[in-house]
């Protein structure tokens, strides 16, 4: 309940800074002109809601299979689905032949939901790990996480198209909006753009610890989503940087960040206790009362990250048994 309603509060914050700022504009200018930008970025992000899917299938290479051709993963996707009271989404696997141990999931509604993993991910996680790590796909879909998101990402545009235009282009039809007062607002619409982007991030953060509960809620232990997340930040750790820039575009939609998995490693050394490679439930529950060390540079890092510190996710799993 707590994420939720800080997820209500944030979403009440955003759409109010826009609507203070699209109302002050239009009325400082004398029309209204600057509800251009707010139907044209609308307009913008409808289109790449619709066609954000086929993005990115063909981005990953995605090859959709059948039960008889992965019947393993394509049940389990079943069951979590059937759990979560969800329609049966199409499952794929990627076809990239470096792409990191991961898993995905997209689609614009609960009937076009689809759970996707690469071939490492197979490799690296047993099978009570997948599970919890589909489990959270499955909750995406179930908290429709692809359309709050692209709705979010709105605020932030609109408000770097009102800072680009009163500062440079006089683009609203007022030679105002160019200099004087113009360049002040302008200014005012970049400081918000910085700061509604954070907001923005901010959400897609509280959706993951949202997706990691939905995944214990559908019934997956927390030590094996803990687990599988730690093995993730390894298994990513080793893959290279140059094999990353080909998924760059899309790895906010991953159940980790594989770009940040260097960086964490060192973090981890705090849970798994006996160095065994996983995190059992006696290691998750000595972390719940355990203060975790982060460095200045480590919040900083997560401050501009789509993603949750991987320390602070793990020890919010411990919270959950």
């Amino acid at each position: 309940m707590w994420l939720q309603m800080r997820m209500f509060l944030l979403v009440a914050l955003l759409f109010g800074i826009l609507y203070g700022v699209v109302t002050g504009v239009g009325t400082y200018l004398g029309h209204g002109n600057a509800y251009f930008y707010l139907a044209l970025a609308f307009v913008f992000l409808g289109i790449q809601y619709l066609i954000g899917p086929a993005i990115v299938s063909w981005t990953m290479k995605i090859r959709w299979v059948s039960e008889k051709e992965a019947p393993e993963l394509y049940r389990m996707v079943a069951e979590e689905a059937r759990k979560a009271n969800l329609p049966m989404p199409k499952v794929g696997v990627s076809q990239l032949a470096k792409a990191p141990p991961n898993a995905f999931a997209f689609g614009r509604t609960h009937r076009d939901g689809r759970v996707c993993v690469t071939p490492a991910i197979l490799r690296l996680l047993n099978r009570d790990e997948l599970r919890a790590v589909i489990g959270h796909e499955i909750s995406h879909i179930k908290h429709r996480d692809m359309m709050v998101i692209t709705l979010l990402s709105a605020i932030p545009m609109i408000m770097y198209w009102l800072a680009w235009s009163l500062m440079f282009r006089g683009a609203l039809g007022d030679r105002r909006g160019s200099g004087g007062y113009g360049v002040l607002i302008g200014l005012g619409a970049f400081l918000l753009y910085f700061i509604t982007n954070l907001l923005v991030l901010y959400g897609s953060r509280i959706r993951e610890y949202y997706a990691d509960e939905g995944s214990v809620r559908l019934g997956n232990r927390p030590h094996h989503l803990a687990t599988a997340l730690y093995k993730l930040v390894y298994g990513n750790a080793r893959v290279r940087k140059e094999d990353l820039k080909e998924i760059e575009g899309i790895k906010a939609f991953f159940v980790s960040d594989p770009s940040k998995a260097y960086t964490e490693l060192r973090e981890l050394s705090q849970v798994d206790l006996d160095m065994s490679g996983t995190i059992d439930q006696n290691e998750l529950q000595a972390l719940r009362s355990k203060a975790i060390k982060l460095g200045l540079g480590d919040r900083m890092m997560e401050a501009f990250s789509t993603h949750p510190n991987m320390l602070k996710r793990i020890k919010h799993l411990s919270s959950l048994g």
